[in-house]
C-alpha cells in the first residue's frame, strides 16, 4: 500500500470515529459530519466518489442538503483605484463570521475597510453558514466596480433589501450562481447602481418575495430588463420599482402576477426612454395606489394594459402626467372619458 492510500484511509478512519453514522436523520449531526470532512478536505471528493459514499453511509442527496444550508459562500470584489473607506457592511456581533483576504494573500484581514492610500486590487470574502441575512451587505459601499459570487450553494438566505443599493460605482455584477429560493425581502436592492448597465437575474427565484419596492430605482445606466422569469405571486409592494430607469428601453414582464399588489406607486416613473409596455398578465384588482405610475414617460405610445381600470384606482389624473399627448388620448378612449 503506498502512502496516498494510507493517507486516504487514515483520514476515513478519523471520520468513523467521530460520530455515529446511524443518526444521520439529524440536520446537527449531518453538519457535524460534513465539516470534519471538510477540514480532511474529502467533502468535494464525496460529491463525485460513490464508493466513499457507500463507506461513510451518506448519499448525494446528504451533499446537497449539506451545501444548501451549511456551506460557505465566497465572494470576489473588484475596486476602484485611491480609494478608500468600507468595501463590505459587517455588524459588530456578525464579524467573526467573515473571512477576508486582499489579492492573493492567504492572511486574513480582521477589518471591512480600506485606509487611505492603501493599495488593493482584488478582495476575497468567505461567509460562514451562520449568516442567514443579506440586508445592506453592500450598501454605499461606492467604490466597488465589481461583485462576482463564485461559490453560493446555500437556499437559506432570507433579506436581500439595500444589498446592493448605492454602489455608484458598480459596472459588473455576477449573480449567476446567485440563491434566492427563500428571500421574502427584495426592495431597494439594486437602488441608485447608477453605472450598471447590464444585469442578468435569470437564476432568481422570487416565488417567496413580498416586497419589490424600489428595487431598481434610480438605475440610470440600466437599457434594458428581462424579468420574465421572476415569480410575483406573493409581492404586495411594487412601488417606485423602475423609477428613474431612464436608459431602459426594454422591459419584459411577461410573467408577471400582481393580483396580490396593492402599491404601484410611481412604479415605472421617470422610464424616460421606454417606448412601449406590455402588462398584459397585470391584474389591478386589489390595486389601491397607483398614482404618478407611469409619470414622464416621455416617450411610451404603446401601453397594453387590459386590466386597468379607473374605478378602483384613486389619483388617475397623475398616472399618466407628462407623458405624451398620444397616450393621454388612448388612455381616455379606454377609461371612455373622451371629452
Amino acid at each position: 500500500m503506498n502512502s496516498k492510500d494510507i493517507c486516504k484511509k487514515e483520514k476515513i478512519k478519523h471520520i468513523k470515529s467521530k460520530l455515529d453514522f446511524e443518526k444521520l436523520k439529524s440536520d446537527y449531526f449531518l453538519m457535524k459530519i460534513f465539516d470534519i470532512m471538510k477540514k480532511n478536505k474529502s467533502l468535494e471528493i464525496m460529491k463525485y466518489n460513490k464508493k466513499l459514499q457507500k463507506r461513510l453511509n451518506l448519499t448525494i442527496n446528504d451533499y446537497i442538503k449539506y451545501s444548501q444550508l451549511n456551506t460557505t459562500i465566497e465572494i470576489e470584489l473588484k475596486l476602484e483605484n485611491n480609494k478608500y473607506g468600507n468595501f463590505i457592511n459587517i455588524s459588530e456581533k456578525d464579524k467573526e463570521y467573515y473571512h477576508i483576504y486582499f489579492d492573493d494573500s492567504k492572511k486574513e484581514i480582521k477589518r471591512n475597510y480600506l485606509e487611505e492610500n492603501e493599495k488593493v486590487n482584488i478582495i476575497k470574502i468567505i461567509i460562514d453558514y451562520r449568516i442567514k441575512n443579506f440586508k445592506i451587505l453592500f450598501n454605499y459601499c461606492r467604490f466597488i466596480t465589481s461583485i462576482s459570487f463564485k461559490k453560493f450553494y446555500r437556499i437559506n438566505i432570507d433579506d436581500m433589501s439595500y444589498m446592493f443599493s448605492g454602489c455608484s460605482s458598480l459596472k459588473e455584477l455576477n449573480l449567476s450562481n446567485f440563491k434566492t429560493d427563500n428571500v421574502t425581502d427584495m426592495k431597494y436592492m439594486f437602488y441608485e447602481c447608477t453605472t450598471l448597465n447590464k444585469l442578468n437575474l435569470s437564476s432568481f427565484i422570487t416565488n417567496n418575495v413580498t416586497d419589490m419596492s424600489y428595487m431598481f430605482a434610480g438605475c440610470s445606466s440600466l437599457n434594458k430588463l428581462n424579468l420574465s422569469s421572476f415569480i410575483t405571486n406573493n409581492v404586495t409592494n411594487m412601488s417606485y420599482m423602475f423609477a428613474g430607469c431612464s436608459s431602459l428601453n426594454e422591459l419584459n414582464l411577461s410573467n408577471f402576477n400582481t393580483s396580490k399588489v396593492i402599491f404601484m406607486t410611481y412604479m415605472f416613473s421617470g422610464c424616460s426612454s421606454l417606448k412601449k409596455l406590455n402588462l398584459s398578465n397585470f391584474n389591478t384588482d386589489n390595486e389601491t395606489d397607483m398614482y404618478g405610475m407611469f409619470r414622464k414617460c416621455l416617450l411610451l405610445n404603446e401601453l397594453n394594459f387590459p386590466s386597468f381600470s379607473p374605478n378602483n384606482v384613486t389619483y388617475l389624473s397623475t398616472m399618466f402626467e407628462g407623458c405624451s399627448d398620444e397616450l393621454k388620448k388612448k388612455i381616455k378612449k379606454i377609461t371612455k372619458n373622451e371629452d
